[in-house]
């Protein structure tokens, strides 16, 4: 059986976080989701508009996703050593990324493949945050 993973955030869910399962269920037998805590959303400076109970259902729901799990670390190892994927998914806005570059070694060493997808051009949850303002700002 081969395990696929990707993890994100997944807030305002959008057609690229669909597409993303969608296309990564077809490459593995059992697609696990990582959905990123709200504590660790703030890494990244930012706040998830959707709390993380309400993703997590989301995610849990969609049909191509046979297990959404909690994202507490950015680490993907640390994930691996826990559930031992096979197939790691990812974006290409990651690909060539120096500190990704050492993950993906790492990674390598344990037999794992990273698959990147081309990221879904002209949507985003942060582009869709952004509008979403302008919107307000106008009213």
């Amino acid at each position: 059986m081969v395990i696929g993973y990707t993890a994100g955030v997944y807030d305002l869910f959008h057609i690229g976080h669909l597409n993303l399962f969608k296309n990564a269920s077809g490459l593995c037998d059992k697609l696990i989701v990582g959905v990123t805590v709200d504590e660790l959303v703030q890494y990244k400076n930012k706040r998830a508009v959707i709390p993380f109970e309400e993703r997590i259902e989301i995610v849990r729901s969609i049909k191509y996703v046979d297990a959404a799990i909690p994202q507490e670390s950015i680490d993907k190892y640390e994930m691996w050593k826990k559930i031992k994927y096979d197939i790691l998914f990812v974006g290409d806005d990651w690909y060539n990324n120096a500190n990704w570059t050492e993950m993906e070694k790492k990674l390598d060493e344990v037999g794992v493949r990273v698959v990147y997808f081309p990221y879904t051009k002209g949507t985003s949850s942060t582009l869709i945050n952004q509008t979403l303002q302008k919107l307000r700002e106008e009213e």
